[in-house]
């Protein structure tokens, strides 16, 4: 992983964290995507503490804004004009219905469209070196979710999990409609892959949720992996020279599993796909420089 440049978003805690420490020690140079100056930054020194790789930096965004998920991009774009990895790793859970200020249920917003829409404005770079990997964690609730193209922010009836469990499907619905659209427009060196982490034992459940939620979510989360565990897949997806011309692929435990039967309806993905685009304005997914 020397000289390949990693992008992780929500790489201040948990799985994020672990995953970016773990990139770290493979001596590639790390790109930490985070909310909070304060708390990226501990966790950025934390890393170059223990691994000794002083090519670990901090790049601030609010991925329920589609603005900051850009800007962010323009800085990558710029500073480092290529992109080996990017792991799509951020989510959110929350117990009400909050629009961003692009009009979209938050849960949506961050755990969705934050990457495909981060995804394409990467392209050029993924596209600029020999070989890149996005890796979009979802998990095992992808195989409870359904989109609800008629009421995507769920305002005329939101509930957490229904909430959540839409955004998981979405990912490996995106991932494998990525996986096509990439061979469609000829581009063979950029590789798709979605992963499932597992029970772990993060606090992602307790941060934005009411005291019910949180602490349901607390008592699940207490049989889980650890973080460090958990975020083995994603890191072995995102660096094993093995997996060079692999994608595609829906993962657990590093290895290629199959994900719900309706994660594979192309006609399901491909219209997610076209509602994502309009409402992230992207007019060609794949443009050079769009």
């Amino acid at each position: 992983m020397q000289n390949k440049i990693c992008v992780i978003t929500g790489a201040n805690a948990g799985l994020g964290f672990e995953t970016a420490k773990a990139l770290a020690e493979k001596q590639a140079e790390v790109i930490m995507i985070c909310r909070s100056r304060e708390k990226g930054e501990l966790a950025r020194q934390k890393i170059v503490d223990e691994t000794g790789n002083e090519k670990t930096h901090l790049l601030l965004a609010d991925l329920s804004s589609q603005r900051s998920v850009k800007d962010a991009a323009d800085e990558i774009n710029q500073r480092w004009k290529k992109v080996n990895v990017l792991v799509n790793n951020a989510a959110t859970v929350r117990s009400k219905p909050i629009l961003t200020e692009d009009g979209v249920e938050t849960q949506f917003a961050v755990n969705h469209l934050s990457y495909f829409l981060l995804t394409h404005a990467l392209m050029d770079s993924l596209r600029a070196g020999k070989e890149a990997r996005v890796v979009n964690v979802s998990s095992g609730n992808h195989t409870k979710g359904e989109i609800h193209f008629d009421d995507l922010n769920l305002i005329q009836e939101y509930h957490v999990l229904k909430a959540y469990n839409q955004t998981k499907l979405a990912n490996v619905l995106f991932t494998y409609e990525l996986d096509r659209r990439l061979r469609q427009s000829g581009i063979q060196h950029v590789h798709a892959h979605c992963i499932n982490p597992g029970l772990n034992k993060t606090r992602i459940g307790e941060k934005a949720t009411n005291p019910l939620h949180a602490l349901a979510w607390r008592l699940r989360a207490y049989m889980g992996m650890s973080p460090a565990e958990g975020a083995k897949c994603q890191v072995y997806v995102a660096s094993a020279p093995e997996l060079e011309g692999v994608s595609g692929k829906y993962w657990y435990k590093s290895v290629p599993v199959s994900s719900v039967a309706q994660s594979y309806d192309e006609a399901l993905a491909s219209r997610l796909w076209q509602v994502s685009e309009s409402l992230c304005s992207i007019a060609d997914y794949f443009a050079p420089g769009n």
